[in-house]
């Protein structure tokens, strides 16, 4: 099978494009093996040298004279950047000389945004794209209107017809593009140990001082049990052996590394009676899958666990969109402390909103949307659109502003 990170187009490829049009510093963000190296070196096709600090003596010598090593550069791409952090410094002294726009092209496996020496050192110089795995609308091929329509109030029909064993299966697969490759849950599952094996050892390392470096894949593995609920750090780390500092630390390590995301509530200051812990995402659904030992023949066995499966996939399919949204939305999750809730709530800059809520089921009745209409009496006329997704075929509606929706919608 063709590489699909080569098969299928790059929505963020637009704002990369126009960022090297005016900004001296274009870094391509993202987890390893999402397809990072193929997007730039199929942008820059041979017209500016490349540089891979996967290369043992490239970053030898990268790590050993940061200064002398950029000085000789003019139009460059650097992938994986983050293996030498000093090199930012050295990129910021040599763009302060020469402002051109477009003159570095980086890429990183850590989002340097949460490492704040190293963000701060490039502000006003640098843009930051960020790539996650294959969009359900990038394997399609069509870029999607989701978010602009739901900010508008409305809905368009189903890109496609996604039901029953066929959603399941788009569900386990994800978007990793090694993924993608693999018809079988075993070969996802082996090389879901090997990437994560390949990420502690390696990246793991060179972001943080881990004393523990074998307990990482066991954390791993106990936050995919936990996924989409309530973290409680205490809890997990008990689990392990780790104390809550601890595994506040190395949960903030797997957020850098883009294996997992933190989920904060929402809420507005003259609201009351809201719980305040963050939920805990993971950013791929095969990736969770493959950690679960999810399959098709369990799932069938026993639909219960299917559900925090197909709210990673929603959630996730939503933050590739936010990605190269123009309605720069940040993502919450709604819940007062009546139980009260809503899966996922969509901001975009003008404050305004969209509910979402997951259902793994072919049926939605009026007591769904229980959550989504206690967001709307909390927002007032900031609330554009609720909608509950489910595994089935038709929009209906269930009231003012309030929708059930085939999962498609979203890249619709």
């Amino acid at each position: 099978m063709a590489d699909p990170a080569v098969l299928f187009p790059r929505f963020c490829a637009e704002r990369v494009a126009t960022a090297l049009k005016d900004t001296p510093v274009v870094l391509v963000n993202g987890p390893r093996q999402c397809g990072k190296t193929t997007l730039v070196r199929q942008m820059v096709a041979g017209k500016r040298d490349y540089i891979t600090l996967d290369d043992a003596t490239t970053l030898a010598a990268a790590r050993g004279d940061p200064v002398g090593f950029v000085r000789n550069l003019d139009r460059a791409v650097i992938d994986e950047v983050q293996r030498a952090p000093d090199l930012l410094r050295a990129i910021k002294k040599s763009v302060d000389e020469d402002r051109r726009p477009g003159r570095f092209l980086l890429t990183g496996s850590t989002n340097v945004l949460s490492l704040p020496q190293l963000s701060e050192s490039l502000a006003g110089r640098m843009e930051v794209v960020t790539l996650l795995p294959l969009s359900r609308a990038e394997l399609r091929g069509r870029k999607p209107g989701f978010l602009d329509h739901a900010f508008a109030g409305r809905l368009a029909k189903p890109a496609e017809v996604l039901l029953r064993d066929n959603l399941v299966r788009a569900v386990l697969t994800g978007g990793y593009p090694e993924m993608l490759k693999r018809s079988a849950a075993k070969r996802r599952q082996a090389w879901a140990r090997d990437y994560i094996k390949a990420v502690v050892q390696r990246d793991v390392r060179d972001i943080a001082d881990v004393d523990k470096l074998d307990q990482m894949p066991r954390l791993l593995r106990a936050l995919a049990h936990h996924a989409g609920q309530l973290v409680n750090f205490t809890q997990l780390g008990g689990q392990i052996g780790l104390d809550d500092k601890t595994t506040r630390r190395y949960i903030g390590i797997l957020e850098q590394l883009f294996l997992v995301r933190r989920m904060e509530p929402w809420f507005r200051n003259r609201l009351k009676r809201l719980v305040k812990t963050p939920k805990l995402h993971f950013l791929d659904p095969g990736l969770l899958a493959a950690l679960t030992g999810a399959t098709v023949e369990r799932i069938s066995e026993n639909r219960s666990i299917f559900g925090a499966l197909l709210e990673t996939f929603v959630y996730s399919e939503i933050e590739k969109q936010a990605a190269w949204s123009d309605q720069a939305p940040t993502l919450h999750y709604y819940r007062d402390k009546d139980q009260n809730e809503a899966d996922i709530v969509i901001e975009n800059d003008h404050g305004e909103l969209v509910g979402i809520e997951i259902k793994a089921a072919a049926t939605v009745t009026a007591a769904d949307f229980t959550g989504l209409r206690k967001l709307s009496e909390a927002c007032a006329g900031d609330f554009k659109l609720g909608i509950v997704v489910y595994d089935g075929e038709n929009i209906v509606p269930f009231g003012d502003r309030m929708f059930a929706a085939p999962i498609a919608c979203l890249w619709t």
